[in-house]
């Protein structure tokens, strides 16, 4: 399979470097296996917990990602969420910055200083930091042990939510195995998996396998296309769907026992509860909508915070506890475009989540951690007056800063990507710079905007929140929450 091979190679590339030394190429490279990455970072958990005992461990672990929400974008978020409820901004604080512990989490990967959503994620949820691209694996191809593994095998349930495709890096990373972060369907294998075991990760959604308890009671979130054949109609969108096995995942979820599948907000809405367990809903056939574009949604699609609450309905009857991850996924993707307004916009969303999160849950029992998988190139510059417009330009309202063009700019800029301009700077005296479709400057073109290699926040409330502290590797957060809900986990093999 074309990803076990992608992940063999880029283990032993890596640890070639570093036996024979870069010499004047560069340092050498960084010599820990799986093994080492999960026992520092259980030592570190360890160390933690002795200065700040967990008096009793959390039932429930909510675990929320801002997919690319770096500290510039919560900066700025915070700002436009407070001036649109009339304030200057700068006081305001998002809901997740109401918790009362603070880290920063270190996200570079085991082959990169700026990673992926593979390898962050996988981080966050195996206690073991990997090459980018590679989904819960280690670079020898053998599977990690997730924490959705390790809450179903204590008998608790588990959920994901997202925005993005239920199959994409961040979400795939909490259930599936993949050497290769784009097997998202059979569509994705090379010629020679098919009909063998290989599966890929939307068939590793539904059937789970032989890993313990028994698989995900909630799922939510876009990419309808990865699980129906190609023979059958999208319902909304009217697209084949992609994958070339002729099976329709959606039905074999359904088939289950007290198991239900939806495809739009009403659907979600109308859902008997009393009658259903476990729950697969996919609102698009890629990615969800923006949230400013999610009331013309042709199909109705959920918000991420309903989507939240409705999967806490689902999880909380469990009395042993869950473990819900609910992602962001699309403050990346504006970012990636260079379109500050909704990266901003779907942080706000992600704040919105975890209010809803906070009014539905117990605060004795529940441990909430908000956190990103990497952050991006936004700037936050111009020395603005206080209660500037955060997506205007710089300086105060009126009165703009002029660069030595004398041309003005605008507050929120990007250190590259589709914004950049082609030759002269435009004149933005007259441009809407708060416009939904805005794209802001860029000091190098590329066609995408880039990750950042930025330290990210770690926000956390709840029991055992006291361990999140400090300046910690990425990896350390699955420790962290294993050891706020008194669970343990075996290491990888060496």
């Amino acid at each position: 399979m074309r990803a076990v091979t992608r992940a063999g190679i880029a283990w032993t590339v890596w640890l070639g470097l570093w036996a024979f030394g870069w010499g004047a190429a560069g340092p050498p490279a960084d010599p820990r296996t799986p093994a080492d990455w999960f026992e520092q970072g259980r030592e570190t958990a360890r160390q933690a917990a002795a200065r700040a005992a967990v008096k009793r461990p959390a039932r429930s672990v909510i675990l929320f990602v801002g997919d690319g929400m770096g500290l510039t974008t919560v900066a700025a978020a915070r700002i436009l969420e407070g001036q649109r409820a009339g304030g200057l901004g700068e006081e305001h604080l998002l809901s997740f910055e109401r918790l009362p512990f603070t880290a920063l989490a270190k996200t570079y990967a085991i082959d990169a200083q700026v990673s992926d959503s593979a390898a962050t994620m996988t981080a966050m949820v195996t206690g073991v930091k990997t090459p980018n691209g590679v989904l819960s694996m280690s670079p020898a191809g053998r599977p990690l042990t997730t924490l959705l593994e390790i809450f179903e095998k204590e008998g608790r349930s588990t959920g994901v939510v997202t925005t993005a495709r239920l199959t994409h890096a961040t979400p795939a990373a909490c259930y599936a195995h993949a050497a290769e972060r784009d097997a998202e369907s059979d569509a994705e294998l090379p010629d020679e998996a098919h009909g063998s075991a290989s599966a890929d990760i939307a068939r590793q959604l539904v059937e789970w396998g032989s890993r313990a308890g028994d698989g995900l009671e909630v799922a939510m979130g876009g990419g309808r296309g990865n699980f129906l054949p190609a023979e059958s109609a999208d319902p909304e969108s009217g697209s084949p769907g992609r994958r070339r096995d002729g099976r329709d995942l959606t039905r074999e979820w359904a088939s289950r026992s007290r198991a239900a599948y939806v495809w739009n907000a009403a659907e979600l809405d109308g859902l008997d509860l009393s009658k259903t367990d476990r729950l697969l809903g996919l609102f698009e056939p890629s990615h969800m909508s923006y949230e400013t574009r999610r009331a013309s949604d042709r199909g109705g699609e959920p918000s991420l915070a309903r989507m939240t609450e409705r999967a806490l309905d689902i999880l909380k009857r469990n009395p042993r506890g869950y473990f819900l991850m609910v992602e962001g996924g699309r403050i990346d993707h504006a970012h990636h475009d260079g379109n500050a307004f909704r990266a901003l916009d779907e942080t706000i969303a992600l704040a919105a989540a975890v209010e809803a999160a906070r009014r539905r849950v117990p605060e004795d029992e529940t441990l909430l951690v908000v956190t990103a998988d990497h952050g991006h190139v936004l700037t936050f510059s111009g020395y603005s007056a206080r209660g500037n417009p955060i997506l205007g330009l710089a300086g105060s309202p009126g009165d703009p800063r002029e660069a030595l063009d004398g041309r003005p700019y605008t507050t929120l800029g990007y250190a590259n990507g589709p914004g950049a301009s082609k030759g002269e700077r435009p004149d933005l005296a007259a441009t809407d710079t708060a416009a939904r479709d805005y794209l802001q400057g860029a000091a190098v073109p590329l066609e995408s905007e880039t990750h950042s290699g930025e330290d990210v926040p770690v926000y956390a409330g709840g029991p055992g929140a006291a361990l999140f502290h400090g300046v910690i590797e990425q990896n350390v957060i699955f420790h962290l929450i294993l050891e706020a809900a008194g669970l343990k986990a075996q290491p990888p093999e060496r």
